[in-house]
């Protein structure tokens, strides 16, 4: 069958269907006379099989080991079951303690009084620990925020707009060991914060799709990526410059230093999510 019959039969869109069988998933097989895609009554089923796991969150990676068999489904749904019960404890001692702070009456900051509500603080704060080591993370996240690429972006348009006027008729865009291998117009200078923006709204999307379905901490490290793109086109810009004035001269100098900076961070910031994740802070 089609796959428009595949969307009637499903309930489901062409794009969900599609991203199963390109994670592999599903794998229909091809008609021989125009070479289109043959959904098989087992594919139907496996699709619908596959859109309600995704409903329990269930990750892509678990089902894919369920289907190839790696893992017995029992098992991830025994696996998701503590991951969900763990989160309704933990909403409902938080629903707990703001209906006892709203028997309390209308308590204003100042009249807070949290020795009141919590009996033991140091078993309080301790069971609470994810919390705490969230707030020690956001600051990590911040390098892949909307932000930091708008700051970037800003940064390469700047320098671009402030030192075209003083550029040569053309700059150089490719170096072999300290020397200009190609140069191009000097309004090239303006290329920088256009792949800023291409990165963001073209590759982005990309390498976050490809990420999040791949990596457990697929969201994180596609922010990263896309920003640390920016960086290095910012920082090309800076080169370009400071070359024509003999300034610098080995762009790769600069390139090492800003990936050996940047997978710090990304490591640094994966090291804390696991924590935050890992049983020990549960």
């Amino acid at each position: 069958m089609t796959i428009k019959e595949v969307e009637e039969r499903t309930g489901l869109t062409r794009s969900n269907i599609r991203f199963y069988e390109k994670e592999k998933l599903i794998e229909p097989s091809r008609n021989d006379k125009n070479g289109y895609r043959d959904y098989s009554e087992k594919d139907v089923e496996n699709i619908k099989k596959i859109a309600y796991l995704r409903t329990l969150e269930i990750s892509i990676e678990d089902i894919r080991n369920v289907i190839s068999d790696n893992v017995p489904l029992t098992e991830i749904i025994r696996k998701q079951t503590t991951a969900i019960q763990t989160q309704i404890e933990g909403l409902s001692q938080a629903k707990t303690m703001c209906e006892r702070m709203l028997e309390s009456g209308n308590i204003s900051f100042d009249e807070l009084q949290v020795e009141k509500y919590v009996a033991d603080l140091d078993t309080y704060w301790s069971n609470n620990k994810p919390v705490f080591k969230l707030d020690s993370v956001s600051f990590l996240y911040i390098w892949g925020s909307l932000i930091t690429w708008a700051i970037i972006t800003s940064f390469c348009l700047i320098i671009g707009i402030l030192s075209y006027a003083k550029l040569p008729p053309e700059i150089p865009v490719q170096w072999d060991n300290g020397i200009a291998a190609s140069v191009a117009d000097k309004k090239f200078i303006f290329a920088y914060p256009l792949a800023c923006i291409c990165i963001r709204f073209l590759l982005r999307p990309v390498i976050y799709v490809k990420f999040l379905i791949h990596y457990i901490y697929g969201e994180l490290i596609a922010e990263y990526l896309s920003n640390y793109l920016c960086f290095i086109a910012l920082s090309v810009e800076v080169f370009s410059i400071m070359f024509v004035y003999g300034l610098m001269k080995n762009v790769t100098a600069v390139l090492l230093v800003d990936t050996a900076a940047l997978i710090g961070i990304l490591i640094a910031g994966i090291t804390k999510v696991s924590l935050i994740q890992s049983p020990a802070f549960k």
